[in-house]
């Protein structure tokens, strides 16, 4: 009986924690964001001066809007214009330009342009030999990297966990990386749950982990096999 009550509870638990705190998360959002713009907002145009009641999700809504008209001047020459303007003025504060820089070149990574996320995981040998992490490739190496490896690389980031936020920024030969057929969401999850979400409840198998694993202990041995160049 005692057993039968635990693990009703339990169950219970995990029905209603994903669901609580994800309701929890969205009410701190809207408040957040309604406490913000909401004092911006003339009272003459603020729907709550006429009404006697609050309206939760109003900021969020202004906001949006907001944002939307502020994406539609800058697409136009004479939004475009202005924008220059206020970097240029914001460049030449010292604190102010890193700060600004730093912020913008984030943005513009995450949110401009869908071509530059993650595509591709892999299963990289890291941080010590005969030790695997997941990671996703971000870029072929460029430049300066590309010079000093001198073989087909890769930028590889390999986020900690459960923070996937955080990591390590690896550059690796390609043949030494072995593509997993899940896809990034299904990665996340599986490095967000500490790896409690296994491969084969995101629609991976056993066989094919074990096919996997094989395939980049194949590649581990033929890398030692293959002499390395002389130095010129």
């Amino acid at each position: 009986m005692f057993r039968w009550l635990r693990n009703s509870f339990l169950t219970g638990v995990v029905v209603a924690l994903p669901v609580t705190v994800t309701i929890w998360l969205i009410y701190v959002f809207v408040t957040f964001v309604d406490r913000s713009v909401k004092p911006l907002i003339p009272e003459r145009y603020n729907p709550e001066s006429y009404l006697p009641f609050a309206l939760p999700g109003l900021g969020v809504v202004i906001a949006v809007i907001a944002l939307t008209l502020l994406g539609a001047l800058a697409a136009n020459i004479f939004g475009r214009t202005l924008i220059d303007v206020g970097e240029r003025i914001l460049n030449t504060v010292p604190l102010v330009r890193n700060v600004y820089g730093a912020v913008k070149q984030i943005a513009t990574t995450v949110f401009s342009n869908r071509q530059n996320s993650f595509k591709e995981v892999v299963l990289v040998e890291f941080p010590t030999q005969g030790s695997y992490a997941v990671g996703f490739v971000t870029a072929p190496a460029r430049g300066e990297v590309k010079k000093g490896v001198g073989e087909d690389t890769i930028g590889i980031f390999v986020p900690t966990t459960p923070n996937p936020t955080s990591g390590f920024l690896l550059y690796t030969p390609r043949s030494r990386v072995t593509p997993l057929s899940m896809s990034v969401e299904e990665a996340a999850k599986l490095i967000i749950s500490f790896g409690l979400v296994s491969p084969e409840k995101l629609g991976v198998t056993a066989d094919e982990t074990a096919e996997i694993m094989a395939r980049a202990a194949e590649t581990k041995i033929r890398d030692k096999d293959t002499p390395s160049n002389p130095t010129e």
